[in-house]
């Protein structure tokens, strides 16, 4: 293929850096581009890609997203046919044989693991936006594709522009031979920095450069330093708390939309970092009287929307509000986050890149997203919540974010905008807006279903040598210094623990072991290490408690369980009368002693999750403050002893009696007895600090802990990636996957699972977890792997649709806590707790509920209920295809197929 018939088709004259590229693919030679967005780094992609056709080759187009895989196949069909284009994604399989197919990265590095005979005569691969191999949990995929390609594969990487790509380059090299680093950090559109600041002296909104002769403005910050209390030096500049400041105030979004329309300044993005935030934005510029559209634009705007929305039916749409998000749309105004689901995310899509949508308020998912560029970015926050805590906003996510800003071709420069606020100063600003890269690093790691998959395929010596040509192995021994910096933090914080753990009354750690052999004794039976496939493994302490264990643990106490409070003056036995959930995710409990003391309790009074050791009956009628009533339950209270719960049951059982001659439970009632005895009468038990005292305990423990991980860290680092191979391999064989270097059955379909928590995944099959469950039941166990509560308030009581599907997540549970024990012994990363917050939904949905039932009873939004049902159908299916008992693979297909239905089929269609 000659170079001019490609770049024709362009229509503009290619930029020094794509010549250079195209330069080197001509020379067979793998390049890393890493340029600006929207400066046409795709144009070096789309190259390879036309030359493996003309060659009568293969190439491979990679993104890290099924969205931007959907853009990009559909790019790539128009400009080459359909005929010579294929799509593969968890969602959709379009003409996988094609000679040129778009694909998730997943799934190239699943074909390479797998030997796909869709391989041969593979000649270039795409990996774009490779710079994802930062993300925690995906970013590995990157570095695995890049060792294990076949040598004579060409590759084509495309990152954001970052300040180590000849680095990055260089490794890259090293693992393929010969790398082009072709670094562009010109943007092709000049971007200008600007500050919007509301000001209650001024008529006009502030709309100040950032920059005045390359340096800080001046103005901007005189303007900044008068408003402050306290001048330039106040303690809490720059942090994300701060005293209101009287003269300025941060923009309101409407009167932001208003004066950049006024300045020519749209389309714009406006970036916020939360959902709700951006709904609420769209609905304020309507309040405040903005239509930014014409009627033939309106017009436009609803064929554009009916169209996206056609294949839902009525009551789907409905259910997801479609007039009134329509209404907003045709004023040319509208939000985009992950709660929306495809088609409505789609529509906005079109519109916006169209022209047609002026204001678009996002998350920072979009920054990552489809191509749609604006003249303006604004972003309203450099800070965002990431769930735990407040961030400010890295120097890459500003890059990444403001790259959106200027429409190549159509603008002469992009704006970025940051809105004033009251917690940043504007040197601060002007740094982030002056920083223009950052380093690229690597989150390579082994992970179980990689370490099967390399016993699989290659000899010990290979495989440990694939593993220290990874990225991360090469910049290894930078973080060393850093980590023996929080080695020295985490033994200050740990010896302030301890002290606070002090109690001049007795030995808190042995009053610790009573309370925690107390426990060890409750319903829920001892926390035992459990028998695995190489006979019993070393139980360790269990973890320490957090606020919202101890509140999931509230939650589920019922009227009428006993449970032991462990510290002060109301240490004892007590019955729980009621639980109530509080704002603020508190739980209150209400409890009665054996001396008829009417307690109020809440997660303060518990240093861990609290566990009822036994049950009686309240009277009846319920009348918890008369006195009767009172007597009889203190009485009940004071004669009965701890209970163990049946293990088929969720709760304990009433006690009615001593336990009969050759009961089994005698000898252990007897001990709960002498443990809550032991417990009561401890010296430290009257100390009204005592709770304190073991919540410091706890805490000086966990940063033991925390101190012995981070120094296994720094000997990996100081050794290698293989070692750390080593103790997954460990673990492998001693639960039954590996035996020697080869894979044993269960080996084989762990090498099958790609998730996050492939051995539990693992584990769940082999023993039996989803065996004898019905499809339904199947789906509603299965989304325990796939969904992740976000929310740090308590969790809501866990729903089951049968007492077979809560004794199997209780094994579900006991497993997933055994794993843990396991990997904190060999110092390696836990694998996430099963989650059971989306088994209603799961189940309904499965069960063929409407939608408008299942997500208005999870309280959850459309987008989020189909992201989370298409990750359970990805996980169902490989369920399907590794199940060893075919019923259980049966079933799994079955829920797979159940589950794909209206609005989640609709938004897995390309172009939907």
């Amino acid at each position: 293929m000659k170079r001019d018939d490609f770049t024709s088709t362009y229509g503009f004259a290619l930029d020094p850096f794509q010549i250079q590229a195209l330069d080197a693919l001509d020379a067979d030679t793998s390049v890393l581009v890493a340029a600006p967005t929207g400066s046409g780094k795709t144009v070096v992609a789309e190259y390879a890609v036309a030359k493996a056709l003309a060659e009568g080759s293969k190439a491979f187009y990679t993104t890290p997203l099924k969205a931007l895989s959907n853009q990009k196949y559909t790019d790539l069909a128009r400009r080459h046919g359909s005929a010579n284009v294929g799509l593969l994604t968890g969602d959709n399989a379009v003409n996988g044989e094609a000679p040129a197919v778009v694909m998730t990265t997943e799934v190239l590095r699943n074909m390479i693991y797998a030997g796909s005979s869709s391989l041969d005569g593979l000649r270039y691969v795409v990996l774009d936006e490779v710079h994802y191999l930062q993300n925690a949990y995906r970013g590995p995929v990157w570095e695995e594709v890049i060792i294990h390609l076949p040598p004579e594969v060409i590759l084509v990487c495309l990152s954001a522009t970052v300040s180590n790509a000849e680095e990055f380059a260089d490794w890259v090299a090293t693992v393929r031979g010969e790398t082009a680093a072709i670094i562009e950090e010109r943007r092709p559109v000049e971007l200008h920095h600007l500050y919007l600041v509301g000001d209650r002296q001024a008529e006009a909104l502030h709309l100040l450069p950032t920059f005045v002769n390359g340096r800080p403005n001046p103005e901007a910050a005189r303007l900044d330093s008068r408003s402050v209390s306290g001048g330039r030096d106040h303690p809490e500049r720059g942090r994300d708390r701060g005293r209101p400041r009287g003269r300025l105030y941060t923009p309101r979004r409407a009167e932001a939309v208003e004066r950049l329309h006024a300045e020519s300044m749209l389309p714009a993005i406006f970036f916020i970092f939360s959902r709700a935030a951006c709904d609420d934005a769209v609905r304020q510029c309507l309040d405040y009287g903005l239509r930014l559209t014409s009627p033939d634009e309106r017009t436009a705007i609803r064929a554009i929307a009916e169209a996206k929305a056609e294949r839902l039916s009525g009551p789907d749409l409905d259910v997801l509000a479609y007039r009134q998000w329509l209404s907003c749309l045709e004023s040319g105004l509208a939000a985009h986050h992950a709660g929306m689901v495809p088609p409505f995310k789609e529509a906005v899509e079109a519109c916006f890149t169209a022209g047609l949508v002026k204001v678009v308020f996002a998350t920072e998912t979009l920054a990552l997203g489809v191509n749609m560029p604006a003249r303006s970015v604004v972003i309203e926050k450099l800070s965002k919540f990431t769930g735990e805590r407040h961030e400010f906003l890295t120097p890459g996510e500003y890059t990444q974010i403001t790259g959106r800003a200027g429409r190549r071709g159509i603008d002469p420069v992009g704006y970025a905008t940051v809105l004033w606020s009251p917690f940043v100063p504007f040197d601060q600003v002007a740094g982030l807006a002056s920083t223009r890269t950052y380093a690229l690093s690597s989150s390579f790691r082994p992970t179980y279903n990689m370490a099967a998959n390399l016993v699989r395929r290659y000899a010990p010596e290979t495989a440990r040598h694939l593993l220290n040509l990874s990225f991360a192995q090469y910049g290894a021994d930078r973080d060393v210094v850093r980590l023996e910096a929080q080695v020295d933090k985490t033994l200050a914080q740990r010896e302030q623990a301890r002290a606070a753990a002090v109690c001049e009354r007795g030995d808190v750690e042995e009053y610790r072991h009573l309370v925690r052999d107390l426990n060890d004794l409750g319903p829920s039976g001892p926390r035992s290490g459990g028998l695995g496939p190489s006979g019993p493994r070393r139980r360790g302490p269990p973890p320490a408690a957090d606020p919202a264990e101890v509140a999931a643990a509230l939650g589920r106490l019922r009227p009428g369980d006993v449970i032991v409070l462990s510290g002060g003056k109301s240490a004892g036995s007590v019955v729980v009368l009621s639980t109530g959930q509080r704002r603020g995710g508190d739980v209150r409990l209400s409890a009665l002693t054996a001396d008829r003391r009417h307690l109020t309790l809440s997660l303060r009074d518990f240093p861990a999750p609290p566990r009822a050791v036994a049950r009686i009956e309240l009277p009846s009628p319920f009348a918890p403050r008369n006195p009767v009533f009172q007597r009889t339950v203190a009485r009940s209270l004071a004669r009965t002893p701890p209970s163990r719960t049946p293990p088929s049951e969720g709760a304990p059982t009433a006690v009615s009696g001593e336990d009969g001659p050759g009961d089994p439970r005698r000898g252990r009632s007897r001990a709960l007895a002498g443990a809550v005895a032991a417990v009561e009468t401890h010296a430290v038990a009257s100390c009204p600090d005592a709770r304190s005292h073991l919540r410091a305990a706890d805490r000086a423990e966990r940063l033991e802990k925390d101190r012995r991980r981070l120094e296994r860290r720094i000997q990996g680092r100081t050794e290698s990636l293989a070692r750390q191979f080593d103790r997954v391999l460990r673990i492998l064989e001693a639960w039954g996957y590996v035996d020697g270097w080869s894979l044993t059955d269960p080996g084989h379909n762990l090498s099958r699972i790609w998730h996050e928590c492939d051995l539990l995944v693992a584990e769940a099959l082999r023993t039996g977890v989803f065996d004898g469950l019905d499809p339904t039941s199947v789906a509603a166990l299965a989304s325990s792997f796939t969904f992740e509560m976000r929310s740090s308030g308590p969790r809501p009581e866990p729903w089951f649709p049968s007492a077979r599907v809560r004794r199997r997540w209780t094994d579900l549970s006991r497993l997933a806590t055994e794993l843990n024990q396991t990997e904190d012994e060999a110092g390696l990363p836990l694998t996430r707790m099963p989650d059971p917050g989306f088994f209603a939904a799961a189940y309904g949905w499965a069960a063929g509920e409407d939608l408008g039932e299942v997500i208005a009873a999870e309280e959850m939004s459309g987008g989020d209920f189909v992201r989370n049902v298409k990750q359970l159908i990805d996980l169902l299916r490989q369920i399907g295809e590794v199940a060893t008992e075919p019923a259980t693979a049966k079933n799994a297909r079955d829920a797979a197929d159940r589950l794909f239905r209206g609005v989640v089929a609709v938004s897995s269609v390309v172009g939907a």
